[in-house]
């Protein structure tokens, strides 16, 4: 994984020169007023350090769509680009005018960072660790916002501070983000894939993954190119595609459908089975609670599903994958397989076929003389090697991470005529029911613990200690498509160029828009801003100001040396939040730490209306002000940007990250402009009041909206959404006819 952690480390730089930037601009401000006389000019001043948030606000109208169309890692490179060239002509502006339109070009470097590093982290991460590397993003920001306030410290310290040589400093690492972007960093796969840009996206996914084998994920692309319309959930029994094991069991051939692997000689048997799954029941179960009036969001507990029944985070490492464990066994059993043509073998000479959309994923069924020489303890291993990935390892052939595996099924329909005809291909993400209960005698296959319903025993349904497995499907038409002059290869589907504005439409993208935006709005109103705003005030009210005055520091010195340990604060909290982000998970940790936050503002409401004492109320203001940061940090300050970027299908990702990233620059211009304002009005405990009120808001919102995406494919997450939806609106015409 070393590779793919780099990757981020690097991407998440732009949102360190971020970070440095605000901080920067903090102290410049200072010596700025002074030298352009602006003392008595608050909206030029105030103008100034709002210029970068307009230019955020303005190019991120566009930075989806845009990115959608000519790549992620070419507006990261703009983005270094307009970096460098705003921190040049901050340091050459001979008057305020210039200043102004440097800081415009840095805010449009801002904007395409702060909207796009979050996609292409996530784009590139695999699941299993998707949380931890999309939390660099704010530990590189805070870190930038530390490193700055340190540099310009030192620069207060002189007689004669330049606020030029503070803001032109900017160039240093924004020349390094350049090299890094343009020479280091790859295309994001999944834009490679939708451009129909196999072979890149093969590469990419080898050097990232750090294999050769990433046929599965790069299948798992593909599909991901459509959004989910016809999403159901299916249950099957599942065992391997031969005539009979070593144990003498077989699954009844009556109603099997055959399943297909991404790869050459994968293939197995399946029979559907009704009632067992516990994702099929928690669907249902949603269902029933919407019906029921419940203000639950079906696709919570749907999520929660996959998430309940994970085993132990202290399971021992040589744990077999929660996805069909007995599989591996299964596939060494076969004493029989068909031989597979390999295009990569058979068509050395065409370089360019994997360049287009021809490029086959799934090989075609032949039997070429030559393939008598293939032994079948090769083809055994290839195949047992499918299923044996450990908890909490990444993908393999067929997996696709998170415990889910990826296989395709012919949906065969009865004609007109009684005769079976084909009915197209269809896609399925399959997970396997744990079986937890393995001292049960009386049959029962599956049995979760916590879950909401028990599951029935099933007689048809065999064993698993003799090596079928019980799984649920998430099944839907595949963006793949049969191969031509016969043959059963595997080919995708033509991709749509530029953003599915159609697609915004369907269900399950409103949901997720309405989870993204939500998040967006209340993470900013939650008061972020007001605590950062009050806290030198508070410190010093503590005494800390005087301190350090009486240490020598000029008053400007201080403050800033003030909002340095203030921000080196926040980095142990972000490290902790990385540790626990694909541990404990996106909603655990929102709904843990939002109400520490209510706390912590209801602290402060008291602490400004009952008088203690000077010392007294500082003190326990500094502890609120202490406890409401490291919390922030740890929930929403990452988290609304890491699910955003995980909950929106391929095709119209980069458009709804607009949308969201819109929401969050539009609510932080609200809040900063009207803070003062509510502040004169309402005074401090009527703010922060407010302020703990959204908070609570914002905790049921959490509760009864966001669901659990840790260790999830983003495409899958996108089905999910696609399900929920369906149910959702299925219990609404339901009530309505009602």
């Amino acid at each position: 994984m070393r590779s793919v952690v780099l990757v981020a480390l690097a991407a998440a730089i732009g949102n360190m020169l971020q970070g440095w930037d605000n901080a920067t601009i903090a102290g410049a401000v200072i010596y700025i007023k002074k030298e352009f006389h602006l003392e008595k000019e608050p909206k030029i001043e105030g103008l100034i350090v709002a210029m970068s948030l307009i230019g955020a606000t303005m190019i991120t109208t566009f930075s989806g769509p845009v990115s959608d169309k000519v790549g992620r890692r070419s507006m990261l490179i703009l983005s270094s680009l307009l970096y460098f060239l705003s921190s040049i002509v901050m340091f050459w502006s001979p008057n305020v005018y210039v200043l102004l339109f440097a800081r415009l070009l840095d805010g449009f470097g801002i904007g395409l960072a702060v909207t796009l590093v979050p996609i292409y982290i996530s784009e590139t991460a695999p699941s299993e660790i998707r949380g931890l590397l999309n939390t660099f993003p704010q530990f590189c920001g805070s870190g930038g916002m530390f490193l700055s306030y340190c540099l310009v410290f030192g620069m207060s310290l002189e007689a004669s501070p330049s606020w030029r040589l503070m803001l032109g400093v900017l160039s240093i690492p924004s020349i390094a983000y350049f090299v890094l972007a343009a020479f280091f960093l790859p295309e994001s796969p999944r834009w490679l894939v939708s451009k129909g840009r196999m072979n890149e996206a093969r590469q990419v996914l080898q050097r990232l993954r750090g294999r050769e084998d990433v046929s599965g994920e790069l299948a798992l692309l593909v599909e991901g190119l459509g959004v989910g319309k016809d999403t159901s959930i299916e249950e099957y029994v599942i065992g391997p595609d031969n005539q009979e094991c070593e144990s003498g069991h077989e699954l009844p051939r009556k109603d099997q459908i055959k399943l297909y692997g991404p790869e050459d000689g994968q293939s197995w048997m399946a029979k559907p089975v009704k009632g067992q799954s516990s994702l099929a029941l928690a669907s249902q179960h949603g269902s029933m609670l919407q019906r029921g009036g419940s203000l639950m969001d079906p696709l919570v507990t749907l999520f929660g599903s996959v998430h309940e029944k994970l085993p132990s985070e202290n399971m021992n490492a040589s744990t077999r994958s929660m996805v069909f464990p007995n599989m591996g066994s299964i596939l060494g059993l076969t004493g029989r397989q068909e031989c597979q043509w390999d295009p990569e073998r058979n068509n050395d000479d065409s370089s360019n076929q994997d360049e287009n959309l021809n490029s086959p994923l799934l090989s075609p069924t032949t039997e070429p003389d030559d393939c008598n020489q293939r032994t079948i303890g090769t083809m055994q291993r290839r195949q047992s090697s499918l299923f044996m990935a450990n908890v909490g390892e990444t993908a393999t052939a067929t997996s696709i991470g998170g415990g889910w595996q990826l296989a395709w099924k012919y949906n065969d329909k009865v004609g007109a005529d009684g005769q079976i005809v084909n009915g197209g291909l269809q896609r399925m993400y399959i997970h396997e029911e744990t079986a937890n209960n393995k001292n049960n005698n009386n049959n029962i296959p599956f049995s979760r613990r916590g879950s909401l319903l028990s599951f029935q025993p099933e007689a048809d349904v065999p064993d698993q200690e003799n090596g079928y497995v019980q799984a649920a499907a998430l099944v839907s038409q595949a963006s793949m498509m049969p191969g031509g002059k016969g043959e059963t290869a595997m080919l995708p589907q033509k991709v749509k160029d530029g953003p599915g504005w159609r697609e915004l439409m369907e269900p399950g993208v409103k949901r997720a828009l309405i989870v993204g935006v939500g998040l967006q709005i209340l993470q900013q109103f939650a008061g972020i801003n007001g605590v950062m705003y009050y806290t030198p005030q508070i410190l010093k009210e503590t005494g800390v100001s005087s301190l350090l005055t009486n240490l020598g520091l000029g008053a400007e010195s201080a403050s800033l040396l003030i909002s340095a340990l203030t921000t080196l604060l926040m980095l142990p909290c972000i490290l902790v939040s990385m540790r626990l982000m694909d541990v404990a998970g996106r909603r655990s940790l929102l709904l843990s730490t939002i109400p520490v936050l209510i706390l912590s503002l209801v602290t402060l409401v008291i602490g400004s209306l009952v008088k203690l004492g000077g010392t007294t109320n500082a003190l326990i203001s500094t502890a609120s002000v202490t406890v409401y940061l490291s919390c922030f940090v740890m929930g929403f300050g990452a988290i609304p940007n890491i699910l955003c970027s995980e909950i929106f299908p391929t095709s119209v990702r980069g458009l709804c990250i607009t949308i969201c990233a819109l929401t969050f620059w539009i609510c932080d211009i609200i809040v900063t402009y009207t803070l003062p304002v509510m502040l004169k009005s309402l005074g401090l405990a009527g703010v922060f009041g407010i302020y703990a009120v959204v908070c609570a808001v914002a905790w049921v919102f959490v509760y009864l909206k966001v669901p659990e995406t840790k260790g999830m494919p983003l495409e899958v997450i996108s089905e999910f959404f696609s399900v929920g939806a369906k149910q959702q609106d299925a219990a609404a015409s339901f009530l309505s006819d009602g």
